[in-house]
């Protein structure tokens, strides 16, 4: 008879092979995670750039048409930020941004007609006031991740 020579992993190397896994996956998840809590960061910020150029290109329209009236509101109770006024034919953003539910973080909220709050990965809030057709932070420190 002849008997076949196998070839195999010895127990350690599969041990050792286990342990480098674990060590790199310890290392990667908190990377990983503090990359997707900056990409929630990104996208506000974003977001709020073009909230603000909407209303610049608004005001501006306003002002050539004779139209000097404030900008009063931009979302409806599903969007933070959807119409101007309500007028369904005058979008602020081609994509509007929903309203977050109660509680959640990493989303936009429409609070009131003039006040709009971003609530960051971490769960503190970022509240902006429409005023003056500009939005602007209430509390230069709580914004200072968005501006």
């Amino acid at each position: 008879m002849h008997h076949k020579h196998q070839k195999a992993f010895t127990m350690i190397e599969l041990v050792f092979v286990i342990v480098v896994i674990g060590i790199l996956a310890a290392i990667a998840i908190p990377k990983l995670a503090a990359t997707r809590d900056d990409a929630v960061i990104t996208k506000a910020r974003a977001t709020l750039a073009s909230v603000r150029s909407s209303l610049s290109t608004e005001r501006q329209k306003r002002i050539l048409r004779g139209d000097f009236t404030a900008i009063g509101d931009l979302g409806d109770s599903t969007y933070a930020f959807r119409y101007f006024d309500n007028n369904s034919s005058n979008p602020v953003l081609e994509y509007p941004v929903k309203n977050c539910a109660t509680g959640a973080n990493e989303c936009w909220k429409r609070d009131s007609n003039t006040q709009y709050t971003f609530r960051s990965p971490t769960g503190t809030d970022a509240v902006f006031t429409l005023s003056g057709n500009k939005l602007n932070c209430k509390t230069s420190s709580d914004c200072s991740e968005l501006e």
